[in-house]
């Protein structure tokens, strides 16, 4: 027997991960499919010096290595050798044009020695005073300077030299500062000279001048090898790489497919006829790590049994519409325009959250988002769209944020409200950081493909929601408070044919509903539930102690088992009436769980005074036990209802020891084992429920009669 169980587990086990991993298997094609051409490096099969047929863009980035290299070289080419300028040859050669004026002038100044004739008898001859000079001048000066040049100098006035002295000077410090090389020597001689030229001098002194110009001018400019390899390869630092960027055209339509072009295809890999894997073996990474995230949600919601195939169904049918409306949207999508302003991405998260839940529909939201901005890269592998990417998550994070409460269809039009604000906020930022200019035009359509997004995710969100609900048989917030609606055929039948049990059913609505608020669970399920667990009663509604107004209890002629018999059933008759209605299955649930297998002991016991052998399984309600939280909450408070009802001083001691009674009842029967509630939670419901109905049977001001007075 164990045996047996264990493989009835292993079975179960196997067939829930089968159910699990086949939908993400499926949901993880769906999304490489519609993905794959956007990282799939197309190639061509071109010769060169063909004509291009259509326009080829670059799928990649990547530096021209080649390009780079030649513009280097070019670079370090057109960098000019690096010279030291000597400033001791400088000085040097102004130290001997000063030399020279200034034993002019000493000579010009010199006096007769004492013993020899007077001294105004005592006057030297330019000839004189010139080998004078050679005598006293240095002999780099001698050497180099011919004796013509010193005798115009000597001949001179003292005024002229001085004029002289400072303007070539002044001419031959320019020149020597800007460095005279070996093979520049004769123009920068020639500059000196030019210069003087065209001076104001005196013209003896001026053609003195442009002679002593040679002896002046010499090369002071050196080669300086650190200097000129310092210089190159900074010039080749600061060459930029030479990058051909991805969407980059490559080749237009028409153009010829020269040697430059052919090795710029080459070399981004549109020659390549095995095309490049690793986009692909990336998306498929990026795919995986994806798939991960929802399975590991899904798994999530399975443990707390809020994941059936039919939520499954609409993930993979919602997820299909979104994908496919990016994707449509992104072939008309390019750089000029922002079409994905436009796509209607949030009805799948108003979809999501209001067919399973908030939480799940964040992730989705992100999922939805991160293949966006694959979608739209404008088809180049490698590149994402982070653009799109942003706008697409804010625009869905807004859907879920503002839609609150689902009271009713106008909740979802109240969201997209909202969410138009937020489109038109994220479309404004996007064309703000864009330093680009814009017309008022241009603002208003563009912003208006917002505001489209928003409405056209209301409409579509409210056109399919029936789809899901019904097609599906998934039960949202929206399909519950139709069902609770007094106008519901069912629950007027109940009206019209129990009405006491009308009434029960309202006040264990409303205790269940707060119970389950208390402790996370799902209230607005258990309220609904609630209203319909004992529809079965509607059938034979006077055997129920509820309905029996001013007529005898027919149970009083029939034996205990008929009795138990009528009592039993009407769980099961109510589920079969709901699952004509085609009720959700979690309704119907609740309405065949709500008893689980407890007894009638009123029955039971008193059989047993005539029958001391009686079978107490056939007083016991076949089950089976409580499933869901709601469901054993809804079991709890009908039958704490029926019992404070039945009171006829209701206190609060009395309250609180009927409810910590009947929940210690059904914990100790083992009503509540197949329930995933905890002790914790029931401790929250026997408080939760107390509070209720000490709130609903407070004590009231007796009013005196007229026989009082």
């Amino acid at each position: 027997m164990k045996l047996r169980n264990i493989f009835k587990s292993l079975a179960a086990l196997k067939s829930k991960w089968i159910s699990l991993v086949v939908p993400m298997l499926i949901l993880g094609a769906l999304f490489f499919l519609m993905a794959l051409n956007n990282v799939f490096t197309e190639t061509y099969d071109i010769e060169r010096f063909s004509i291009s047929k259509e326009v080829i863009r670059s799928p990649i980035t990547i530096e021209n290595e080649l390009e780079t290299q030649r513009k280097t070289r070019e670079t370090v080419q057109s960098v000019e050798d690096r010279y030291n300028v000597s400033q001791e040859i400088n000085e040097e050669q102004i130290y001997y044009i000063n030399e020279i004026f200034d034993a002019i002038s000493k000579v010009e100044e010199m006096k007769p020695v004492d013993g020899e004739k007077p001294e105004e008898d005592y006057i030297l001859s330019s000839q004189e005073k010139v080998q004078t000079l050679q005598q006293i001048l240095s002999p780099e000066i001698v050497s180099s300077i011919d004796n013509g040049v010193l005798l115009r100098l000597v001949e001179a006035t003292p005024e002229e030299r001085v004029k002289g002295k400072k303007v070539f000077s002044n001419i031959v410090k320019e020149v020597l500062t800007n460095g005279v090389r070996l093979e520049n020597l004769q123009s920068a001689t020639n500059e000196v000279k030019e210069a003087l030229t065209y001076s104001k001098l005196d013209t003896e002194v001026r053609e003195a001048l442009i002679t002593l110009s040679d002896f002046a001018v010499v090369e002071n400019s050196f080669y300086d090898v650190e200097k000129t390899l310092n210089a190159r390869k900074e010039a080749a630092n600061n060459v930029n790489p030479v990058m051909i960027r991805a969407g980059e055209i490559i080749v237009r339509e028409g153009q010829t497919i020269t040697n430059e072009l052919y090795e710029e295809l080459k070399l981004v890999g549109l020659l390549n006829k095995q095309g490049n894997i690793f986009p692909v073996i990336g998306l498929a990474l990026l795919i995986s790590l994806i798939i991960g995230i929802i399975a590991y949600e899904v798994n999530q919601l399975s443990k707390q049994n809020q994941i059936d195939k039919g939520k499954l169904a609409s993930l993979l049918i919602i997820s299909f519409i979104v994908v496919s409306m990016l994707k449509v949207v992104s072939l008309y999508t390019t750089q000029d325009n922002h079409l994905f302003f436009v796509v209607p991405v949030a009805s799948g998260v108003l979809l999501l959250k209001i067919l399973i839940n908030e939480r799940f529909a964040i992730v989705l939201a992100g999922v939805y988002s991160i293949l966006g901005s694959i979608l739209f890269n404008s088809q180049i592998p490698g590149s994402l769209n982070i653009e799109a990417g942003i706008y697409l998550f804010l625009s869905q994070l807004a859907a879920i944020i503002f839609l609150m409460n689902m009271k009713d269809r106008l909740a979802i039009l109240k969201a997209g409200i909202g969410m138009s604000i937020v489109n038109i906020l994220a479309v404004l930022v996007f064309l703000f950081l864009s330093f680009e200019k814009y017309t008022v035009s241009d603002l208003l359509m563009q912003t208006s493909l917002g505001f489209s997004s928003a409405i056209l995710a209301v409409v579509f969100t409210i056109g399919l929601l029936p789809f899901f609900e019904t097609g599906l048989g998934i039960l949202s917030d929206s399909k519950l408070l139709t069902l609770a609606s007094p106008n519901q055929p069912l629950l007027r039948k109940i009206l019209t044919e129990a009405p006491g049990t009308y009434h029960h059913s309202i006040m264990v609505a409303n205790l269940s509903e707060t119970a389950c608020d208390a402790i996370g669970a799902n209230g607005l399920l258990a309220r609904v539930g609630a209203y319909y667990h004992d529809l079965g009663k509607t059938e034979r509604s006077h055997f129920f102690i509820e309905n029996q107004l001013s007529i005898k209890n027919p149970h009083d002629t029939i034996k205990p088992k008929q009795s138990a018999e009528i009592i039993i059933n009407h769980p099961y008759n109510g589920a079969e009436t709901l699952k004509k209605h085609k009720f959700p299955k979690e309704i119907i649930d609740i309405a065949k769980e709500h008893h689980g297998t407890t007894l009638l002991k009123f029955f039971y016991y008193k059989e047993k005074e005539n029958n001391k052998f009686v079978n107490e399984k056939s007083f016991r309600y076949p089950g089976p036990k409580p499933q869901s939280k709601e469901a054993a909450i809804v079991c709890i408070c009908d039958s704490v209802e029926a019992a404070v009802r039945s009171l006829k001083e209701p206190t609060e001691e009395k309250i609180e020891e009927i409810v910590a009674s009947i929940i210690d009842d059904r914990l100790m029967d083992g009503q509540l084992d197949d329930s995933p509630l905890t002790l914790k939670e029931l401790k929250e419901i026997n408080k939760t429920v107390c509070r209720s109905l000490k709130g609903i049977f407070h004590s009231r001001i007796q009013y005196p009669t007229k026989e009082a007075k």
